[in-house]
């Protein structure tokens, strides 16, 4: 089943797992949840992080430092799960899933009860076996569309996507942006041409303004950079950094389910 959003806009929050180690991750994805995040992407760490920006890659490189492993990430999601119901997405490139093995993955992901996963540089055109695998899981598959991508492959990851569509706000690495790129609106709308998914939008959101203005054509905004950033600047107050952040994006839902009467 796809993930509920039930707020517009909703958060989709990321974090890099064991930066600065695991015990602050898990409190900062308590942190993020209870102030007001609705999906947690756990962010698995890797030594070449082709789509990520600098502070994501740093992030990455904290992690491995303290050799953070899949296997403990979802253990992690494990104990998450046993806290909160919320969704969670492993968030990861493919050369650690390919290392657990693709069936492991899914069996340790349903385990741990994880929802589903996004691999990021897994392109849809290969991913028949790693598609059949979550589903015997009923683990839910999401896949990036790109401002790039035709129409024709833009139909294709819709119809691979399970729980959401991510979609890709502009082209390049991940990253703080001060504007939101003018081609995410038309890409939601592309998407919507061939799904009934919530369509979250991903890239360089960092500011309640932004936000909001993801809220008026999408169904939820993916933030990653900015919460990573908040982590690295704010040592030994993550999670309480993160949370006021977090608060601060959320209120722009909160002001317009209070306008709408809307949830």
């Amino acid at each position: 089943m796809p993930l509920s959003f039930t707020k517009r806009p909703s958060l989709v929050a990321y974090v890099t797992c064991g930066d600065p180690d695991l015990a602050t991750t898990r409190a900062v994805v308590l942190a993020a949840i209870e102030a007001g995040a609705d999906v947690i992407e756990l962010g698995v760490p890797f030594s070449d992080p082709l789509a990520d920006g600098p502070v994501i890659q740093r992030a990455s490189e904290r992690a491995l430092k303290h050799a953070t492993t899949l296997d403990q990430i979802l253990k992690l999601a494990a104990e998450v799960r046993q806290r909160s119901q919320v969704g969670v997405i492993i968030f990861s490139y493919l050369n650690p899933i390919m290392r657990m093995g693709v069936p492991e993955f899914c069996a340790a992901a349903a385990t741990a009860g994880v929802d589903g996963a996004l691999i990021t540089d897994l392109p849809v055109e290969e991913a028949g076996d790693y598609r059949r695998e979550m589903g015997k899981r009923n683990l839910v598959t999401v896949f990036l569309a790109a401002p790039t991508s035709t129409d024709e492959r833009l139909k294709s990851i819709a119809k691979a996507s399970t729980g959401f569509v991510y979609a890709v706000s502009r082209t390049g690495i991940t990253g703080v942006r001060k504007q939101l790129p003018e081609g995410a609106r038309d890409l939601v709308r592309r998407i919507r041409r061939h799904t009934k998914l919530p369509i979250a939008v991903g890239f360089g959101i960092s500011t309640p303004e932004q936000f909001a203005a993801v809220g008026e054509f999408a169904d939820a905004a993916v933030v990653g950079s900015a919460i990573v950033e908040t982590i690295e600047h704010n040592p030994g107050q993550e999670a309480e950094a993160v949370a006021a952040f977090v608060k601060r994006l959320t209120a722009v839902s909160r002001e317009c389910s209070a306008t709408t009467g809307k949830g």
